[in-house]
Order: structure tokens, then C-alpha cells, then sequence
């Protein structure tokens, strides 16, 4: 069974995550976002985030934080902000 997971960060502990991403991971948010385009196409942002955890060996606050970032950037090029 699947444990629910929250992507309901406070704007303080997303930012300390997504500052962390590079240094707990080794790879930059350009390569994390990279490979949210190329995995699965998942509507949910919750089921972005399980698979990033799952496929990439990542905590579910850093996948969650990750997802929301990517997110976050695409609505901002595409003008939805």
C-alpha cells in the first residue's frame, strides 16, 4: 500500500530544500527537471513526486520539493502565475 504524501511545503522549507537539492543529490535542478520531462507522463504532481522518490532513490520531502519547483518554473514560462 502507498503511503500518501503531502506536497504542501511551508515557502520557507521548500526554499531550504530546493537550495539542498544539489548537494544531497549531486545532480543540479536542471538535470531533476530533465528527467521529470522524460519520465512518465503523470497528471498529479503527487505522482510525479512518488516516481522521482522511487526511480531516483530520493526522500519524498526532496522529490516533492523538486516536483513543486519544476512546477512552479513551468507555470511561470507559460505565463500562469
Amino acid at each position: 500500500m502507498e503511503v500518501p504524501m503531502s506536497l504542501n511545503h511551508s515557502p520557507e522549507m521548500q526554499n531550504k530544500l530546493i537550495a539542498r537539492v544539489p548537494d544531497i543529490t549531486g545532480r543540479a535542478l536542471p538535470e531533476w527537471f530533465q528527467a521529470i520531462d522524460n519520465g512518465p507522463s503523470f497528471l498529479r504532481c503527487d505522482e510525479r513526486a512518488n516516481w522521482l522518490a522511487d526511480e531516483h532513490g530520493l526522500t519524498h520531502g526532496y522529490a516533492a520539493a523538486i516536483v513543486i519547483e519544476h512546477e512552479r518554473q513551468r507555470r511561470s514560462r507559460m505565463g500562469f502565475m
